[in-house]
């Protein structure tokens, strides 16, 4: 199972993806500790979201933990798991509402940012961590 979770190709390429997503929510992860009240718990409840004390920490976390190992390549494929989940959630909960109300074209402008996460962490659990990630050290070494 590991071997699975592991797996990369030599792709010297996908290091820009890891980079560019590990970074957004490595930096999204910590901002949600450092400011909750417009980027953790209080903008969990601005768009109604249960438990929003909790879920400020909890996907905090997950941004932080996820984000640093997709960041080194390090179990890239399962990482990328909760981040395509945190974005369809983040998307459903944001730009649907945006979309009701200003139309498409609007929800596309605001969500470019989102679509760019979720399409970038879709390719890592695809291909995952590529040549120069832990990942792929690990792979050499088994």
């Amino acid at each position: 199972m590991l071997k699975k979770i592991i797996s990369t190709d030599a792709s010297k390429t996908t290091i820009i993806i890891r980079l560019m997503v590990g970074a957004v929510f490595l930096s999204e992860g910590i901002q949600k500790f450092l400011l909750p009240a417009i980027r953790g718990a209080g903008r969990f409840e601005k768009i109604g979201l249960p438990s929003p004390e909790f879920l400020g920490i909890f996907v905090g976390a997950f941004e932080i933990v996820c984000g640093a190992l997709i960041l080194i390549g390090l179990l890239t494929r399962l990482a990328s798991v909760p981040i395509i989940v945190i974005m369809l959630v983040a998307m459903a909960s944001t730009k649907s509402e945006v979309l009701a109300e200003k139309g498409f074209w609007e929800m596309m402008h605001g969500s470019r940012t989102d679509w760019a996460m979720l399409l970038g962490s879709i390719y890592l659990l695809i291909r995952g961590g590529g040549r120069w990630s832990v990942d792929r050290s690990m792979e050499d070494e088994g």
